[in-house]
């Protein structure tokens, strides 16, 4: 019976019944729910990793031992894991080896567009490209066997329509895949320079083995329909070619690297125009041309997502139905979450005007208005070297200081390195670890610091006061962010000090917190519309017709934020007066 499933479903489904044994992955949209899902199911053991790269190298040390392996991540994690990534392909695998990346066109949840196809021919690594959720699961169980016949790790690319668009599939047995007993085999595994030549030529030989196995590759499909037209395309823009030219004739290919040359020939000979559609870079397009074979250019948009309307401008067609979206909508700004801890700790810094060098995670939103606490982000971990880099070039301007801002999660993923540089080099910048216990972003994953592993299974929380001092930082502070004068109070401190000087803004997800006290509300009569509570960027709080703050009891989680900013106690607990308390 056919089963509704998204294409990240899809995928642990087929891993599963290919027999995986061991999947390790560090969550990021689009990739996080394949692991989500595959840890439920038995006779696989499933892991969150620090980072990306780790996650791989746990993967490849159970191809070694001869066990179909895992990895997922999204489409910057892989340039993380490009070390282990790179090497692999003249290693080649144990048991197959499969790595799963999630590209996101139209960046819904990244800092950049990337286009995983590049690390193909970048990497020498066979490449598949599935176009729905019935195809996920098929060539995430047949990527197994490939690797393992072509001595090859596997890449599965997919993009966040593919992952979260939901489809119809086939669900299956699982199949369990015999292994040999490990053996020693050094001049294969063991990557010296010398063995590493040897190897490099013998990838040439099993790059030819792939190039032949993608001329029958049964997930590359022809079909002819009118011959006037031709469209090459793969994965999810072939969903939007066939409904935007449903008379267009088609060659879809499956095994994006290496690409099936003499089927791309045999489909040209018989249409007489060719055109290329694919979403972000032109990668079929320029390898297709770089055979000799003619085509044309769609002339579609290199950045972004592709729709089906798109597709149509592009030939000239009549644009497909569509659903018209919805105007005059109230805007809906992104913002923390109200009772976010992270507020406290970017309401100090932006009193006390310090140059903020941020981090990956949704403490980003500390950017915008009307927090506006926060001058960069660039990738994950880089906050502290950015501060460290700042610092040393002296421009800081006059009485500002620089911090670097990051998360618990972030911090194990990267973190830990930029700060051991710091104190190693003799730096002088503060950095704030942003512990909410829990990998927010991304649906509230665990990680190191947590206490949990993915399965839920108790783990050692990793205290990261003693990590950091351990690391050679002397200047440690402890706060609870929720506190603003005692956050502002250790911020001051931290920063006036000779050296590296952390701050661990220690406070749950607010939206971990399920048993809440009494909302607030605003005491009309004790008003004045100063706005300091609306400054602080809480979704619950704005203005009413009159200027005055409006408290939505519906979004107070009564953090009693705000309460720490009113200086005219207009801000009561629901149904009496709110004692504050005198930490505050």
């Amino acid at each position: 019976m056919p089963t509704l499933l998204s294409g990240n479903e899809a995928i642990a489904q087929g891993a599963w019944e290919a027999g995986v044994v061991v999947a390790s992955a560090y969550p990021g949209t689009p990739s996080t729910e394949i692991l989500e899902n595959l840890v439920r199911k038995s006779s696989v053991r499933c892991e969150w990793a620090p980072n990306e790269k780790v996650a791989l190298e746990v993967a490849i040390g159970a191809s070694l031992a001869g066990a179909r392996a895992l990895a997922t991540m999204k489409h910057v994690g892989l340039n993380v894991a490009s070390d282990p990534l790179m090497t692999t392909a003249y290693t080649g695998v144990g048991g197959g080896l499969v790595i799963v990346v999630g590209d996101d066109p139209g960046m819904h949840s990244s800092q950049n567009e990337q286009d995983s196809r590049r690390w193909g021919p970048f990497g020498k690594i066979p490449i598949l490209e599935p176009g729905d959720s019935a195809e996920a699961l098929a060539m995430a169980r047949h990527a197994f066997g490939l690797s393992e016949e072509l001595d090859m790790p596997v890449l599965l690319r997919s993009t966040t329509r593919l992952s979260h668009g939901k489809g119809l599939v086939e669900v299956g047995e699982r199949f369990e895949a015999s292994r040999e007993r490990y053996r020693t085999a050094r001049p294969k595994w063991v990557m010296m320079p010398g063995a590493a030549k040897v190897r490099r030529v013998d990838l040439e030989r099993r790059l030819a083995a792939a190039a032949e196995l993608s001329e029958t590759c049964e997930f590359t499909r022809e079909e002819l329909r009118d011959t006037s037209l031709g469209i090459i395309t793969s994965g999810i823009p072939y969903q939007y070619v066939r409904e935007a030219l449903p008379d267009a004739s088609t060659l879809k290919i499956g095994m994006v690297f290496p690409l099936p040359e003499q089927r791309i020939r045999d489909f040209a000979s018989r249409v007489q125009r060719l055109v290329v559609v694919e979403e972000l870079d032109p990668y079929l397009l320029e390898s297709i041309r770089a055979t000799g074979i003619e085509v044309d250019d769609s002339g579609l948009s290199r950045m972004g997502e592709l729709s089906a309307g798109a597709v149509a401008a592009a030939f000239g067609a009549s644009a497909p139905e569509t659903r018209e979206p919805m105007t005059g909508l109230p805007a809906r700004p992104p913002m923390l979450c109200p009772g976010c801890p992270h507020r406290g700790v970017f309401r100090a810094l932006r009193e006390m005007d310090a140059v903020v060098t941020g981090d990956i995670g949704c403490y980003t939103l500390a950017a915008l208005p009307p927090l506006g606490a926060m001058d960069s982000c660039v990738c994950m971990g880089a906050s502290i070297g950015m501060a460290h880099g700042f610092a040393l070039a002296g421009e800081s301007p006059e009485g500002r200081p620089v911090v670097a801002v990051i998360g618990d999660s972030t911090f194990a993923h990267s973190g830990l390195t930029g700060l051991l540089g710091a104190v190693y080099n003799g730096g002088a910048e503060t950095v704030v670890v942003l512990d909410n216990r829990i990998t927010a972003m991304t649906g509230h994953q665990d990680n190191p610091f947590t206490g949990r592993t993915l399965a839920k299974t108790p783990a050692p929380e990793i205290d990261i006061e003693a990590l950091v001092r351990a690391l050679g930082v002397e200047d440690v502070h402890t706060v609870d962010p929720n506190l603003f004068r005692p956050t502002e109070k250790a911020l001051r401190s931290a920063v006036a000090h000779d050296g590296v000087s952390v701050v661990i803004a220690k406070a749950p997800c607010a939206l971990l917190n399920r048993d809440r006290p009494d909302p607030f509300a605003v005491d009309e009569s004790a008003c004045t519309a100063c706005g300091m509570c609306v400054r602080l960027g809480c979704p619950a709080i704005s203005r009413d017709a009159t200027s005055r703050a409006f408290i939505d009891p519906e979004s107070c989680v009564g953090c009693r934020q705000c309460v720490q900013v009113c200086t005219y106690g207009a801000i009561v607990r629901t149904g009496r007066s709110c004692d504050v308390g005198s930490g505050l």
